[in-house]
């Protein structure tokens, strides 16, 4: 390609929103972000939901400010989300009601009610995906329960960058990535799990066509094109799951490297070509999530910097306000390997007083309690990073290979103590970069889709021209082995 073009990735986050100008010269890609808005919950009697009308809105803004920049080198848009949300539409595609949130508590209760209907180990066996209430389908088994009239008389399922992307181009279909999360998929069949579904009382007609990442799904509608001042724009589907554009992004040379997509959660694992659905995945929590290029993302889920992030808005609500670089400077100067917590333990996955149920947890399993704030920081970075060799040891004793180098993208390569703490407990080399993956897979995938590039293989040595990474070598002798039978220990004792 010899002339510059530019793409629109729109990257929909649980907590704020971009607008991101990618600009491509043939050889290298510059990213530039043009718009950014905040996200979150809105509270309403009948519980929590998307505020989904001002997240419209924005996307048209920063749709706008990119034709207004580039006007016509503006070569496609793509748009990209969080997982498992999704919206209604009755007969004649009109939005029934503003989706629901993943927290709101309508879901409390579903899985077991799901398992009394279709047995755990069936309900894997059909979809790969580890059990998390938030999912999709427990959200639909609740309105199932409660026999809501949104759902007897919805004609189409669309997941939230489904949504949006129907908005933009009058298109109702799933995109693949996005539909692997919400436990309504059988990649075993590629398609969707319409007799678990039935089973549950789920009406499976609602369920619409899957098209694959990389999908041109039409031209901007003429009046959103006339709203913004566009003329003719393809309008396609990335991985619309974020993550999944993220590791699109992964700037790896080989198969045999192993992710973190790093931020507020860790989500770490391999790519594969077909989904590992067997015991040991079940027994293990991982779970297998489409990917570009017909992949699958054989992952975990893991708390991540949510710790950390929770740490310090508690210290902010009492008066100290501290940044995440001084956090960390503090957690630098503290002892290392003094104590740690499973991550992943349900004390820590609602907001709150994340401080004081570190302290709590270390005084419950007989380990020296932190005190200052560098002892409670180092305490949670310590753990990811022995959590991280964790699940890096069972994602190798499952796929029957060693994994190398570990790549770790997105804002929690910021972090450097935490990335070298990764390289150090797992022994692997560790890169780190880009941090801006999501919307760079997701351009990817758009010239990817418009054939200015061949493959994923392609568009990864774009990323490696692109971005500067930084490499953490192990260190040895630090006493991570012993740590991590510690650790061990801890975790067993909090399950």
């Amino acid at each position: 390609m010899s002339a510059a073009r530019s793409f629109l990735a729109l990257d929909l986050g649980a907590e704020s929103g971009r607008a991101i100008l990618g600009q491509f010269n043939g050889r290298q890609l510059s990213l530039v972000e043009l718009h950014r808005f905040p996200n979150g919950p809105v509270r309403l009697p009948d519980g929590l939901h998307w505020d989904v009308l001002r997240l419209w809105s924005e996307i048209k803004t920063g749709l706008g400010l990119a034709v207004q920049k580039e006007g016509a080198t503006l070569s496609g848009v793509g748009l990209d989300t969080w997982g498992v949300d999704f919206a209604l539409l009755d007969r004649d595609g009109a939005l029934i009601g503003n989706p629901y949130h993943y927290r709101d508590s309508r879901t409390d209760g579903m899985l077991e009610e799901a398992f009394s209907r279709v047995p755990r180990e069936e309900i894997f066996a059909q979809t790969g995906i580890q059990f998390m209430q938030l999912n999709s389908l427990y959200q639909l088994l609740a309105m199932v329960v409660r026999r809501s009239p949104a759902l007897e008389i919805a004609t189409t399922f669309l997941t939230m960058p489904d949504l949006f992307n129907y908005w933009l181009s009058g298109r109702r279909v799933c995109e693949f990535s996005i539909a692997t999360t919400t436990q309504c998929y059988n990649p075993r069949t590629g398609d969707w799990a319409r007799s678990l579904l039935e089973t549950l009382g789920i009406p499976s007609h609602i369920f619409p066509e899957i098209v694959p990442p990389a999908t041109v799904l039409g031209e901007l509608l003429p009046e959103v094109a006339d709203e913004v001042g566009a003329g003719k724009l393809p309008v396609i589907a990335p991985a619309c799951h974020d993550t999944g554009s993220a590791v699109a992004a992964i700037p790896a040379a080989d198969e045999d490297f192993v992710y973190i997509s790093s931020g507020t959660w860790s989500l770490m694992g391999a790519e594969v070509k077909e989904p590992i659905i067997n015991d040991q995945s079940l027994a293990f929590g991982l779970t297998n999530e489409g990917g570009v290029g017909g992949t699958f993302r054989f992952l975990k889920n893991i708390m991540g910097l949510w710790l950390v992030q929770e740490c310090r808005r508690t210290w902010a609500r009492e008066g100290e306000e501290l940044s995440y670089d001084e956090l960390t400077t503090l957690a630098a100067e503290a002892v290392p390997l003094r104590s740690f917590v499973d991550p992943d333990a349900t004390v820590f996955l609602k907001p709150g007083d994340m401080p004081a149920r570190i302290r709590d947890f270390c005084a419950q399993t007989g380990q020296p309690v932190p005190q200052s704030k560098g002892e409670i920081i180092r305490c949670a970075l310590d753990s990811l990073a022995l959590k991280y060799r964790w699940v890096l040891e069972r994602l190798e004793e499952i796929m029957g290979r060693r994994l190398e180098p570990l790549h770790i993208v997105g804002g929690g390569t910021r972090n450097r103590l935490l990335n070298q703490l990764a390289a150090d407990a797992t022994g692997r080399q560790v890169i780190a970069g880009p941090v801006e993956a999501t919307a760079a897979g997701n351009i990817i995938a758009q010239m990817m889709a418009l054939g200015h590039i061949a493959s994923l293989k392609e568009g990864r040595q774009i990323v490696r021209q692109s971005f500067e990474m930084t490499v953490y070598e192990p260190r040895t002798g630090a006493g991570w082995d012993d740590a991590y039978e510690r650790f061990l220990a801890v975790m067993e004792q909090s399950t």
